[in-house]
């Protein structure tokens, strides 16, 4: 039979998990796995809100594989769901669901699971909606007693705000190791990553390139402008990376690019595209003007090249500076 005690014993867990981390998959794992363990159900579903089209996301399941749900979106209004985020009011219905007109089977058909009861309990902070709390089929039928919804209304509350604090956190985090000019990763983060990279031992190749004559750009446009170019040269190599790989604003016209589990040859097969790729572009198209800019690198690779950071820096912008004695637009390898 469900218990007050055991209700409280999830805030109290759930209290727990806001405050032992800051990631925001990890919180949410947290909690589901407490509730799933505190209050048993067959099926947990927490959806949270898409802040650009208002839809809902399936975040985290249990009780059924995610994976046939990972492209499906709620719509605001469709389901109990969707009623819930739309109105922001709890949903409970302890029976015979099917027979509700609020209830979509769509779910259901897709899992080939069957719903009968649900608990559905918007998210909410700071006045809005940021997520849904459903649990279907609880196996304890006094929880759909009025006598429990304030403490779920509690759980839910501390749900809403473990995840804006995650957010928050990441945003902050986020802020500090992104160059404001060109939207990628500043130094700060590089030498942290290469740090990492290094005392794993993991093999990676390292990347120095500089834009060639870029003074004449910034004397010809200006350097608002300049500025535009470093951010669209930089979305385009970023578009040509591996997603493992980083791009790195080094400072002025230099650019660092970090190459997880690639060797020499395969950081300069991936270079050589860049180069390329950099040499066909064409940049402040949007401001009416046709600017072709190329560039030149240096490569290096650990632990080939070097057995530290510092060596390994050194070289890769040793090889940049050959490049640029061989006439530019080309690249070398420690």
């Amino acid at each position: 039979m469900a218990s007050m005690e055991k209700l409280m014993r999830s805030c109290v867990e759930i209290g727990k998990a806001v405050t032992a981390t800051l990631n925001v998959d990890q919180i949410l794992s947290i909690i589901l796995d407490r509730l799933s363990e505190l209050i048993p159900a067959r099926n947990w579903t927490l959806y949270l809100l898409d802040p650009v089209d208002q839809t809902l996301v399936f975040e985290v399941v249990v009780g059924v594989d995610k994976t046939s749900l990972e492209n499906i979106r709620i719509q605001p209004g469709e389901g109990i769901a969707g009623q819930a985020a739309r109105t922001g009011l709890p949903v409970r219905i302890p029976s015979n669901v099917y027979s509700d007109k609020r209830f979509n089977e769509q779910v259901d058909q897709i899992t080939g699971f069957k719903t009968e009861s649900v608990i559905c309990l918007p998210l909410i902070a700071r006045g809005s909606v940021i997520g849904v709390l459903e649990l279907i089929n609880p196996e304890d039928p006094e929880l759909f007693d009025d006598a429990f919804l304030p403490v779920f209304l509690l759980l839910s509350d501390f749900m809403a705000i473990a995840i804006v604090n995650a957010r928050n956190y990441e945003k902050i985090n986020q802020l500090v190791i992104t160059d404001d000019v060109t939207d990628q990763y500043n130094t700060r983060f590089m030498h942290e990553h290469l740090d990492h990279l290094v005392n794993k031992g993991l093999e990676f190749s390292l990347v120095f390139l500089d834009l060639d004559d870029f003074k004449q750009i910034v004397d010809t446009h200006g350097h608002q402008l300049g500025s535009r170019v470093l951010k669209e040269v930089a979305t385009m190599i970023f578009t040509r990376l591996d997603p493992n790989d980083r791009l790195v604003h080094y400072g002025g016209d230099e650019f660092v690019i970090v190459l997880p589990n690639k060797d020499k040859n395969k950081a300069i097969s991936t270079v050589e595209d860049i180069r390329a790729a950099l040499g066909e572009s064409v940049f402040l198209q949007s401001e009416k003007l046709r600017v072709q800019v190329g560039a030149s690198f240096g490569v290096a690779s650990y632990p080939r090249d070097a057995a530290d950071k510092k060596t390994l820096l050194q070289l890769a912008d040793n090889a940049l500076y050959r490049s640029k004695d061989r006439g530019k637009n080309t690249v070398t390898a420690a």
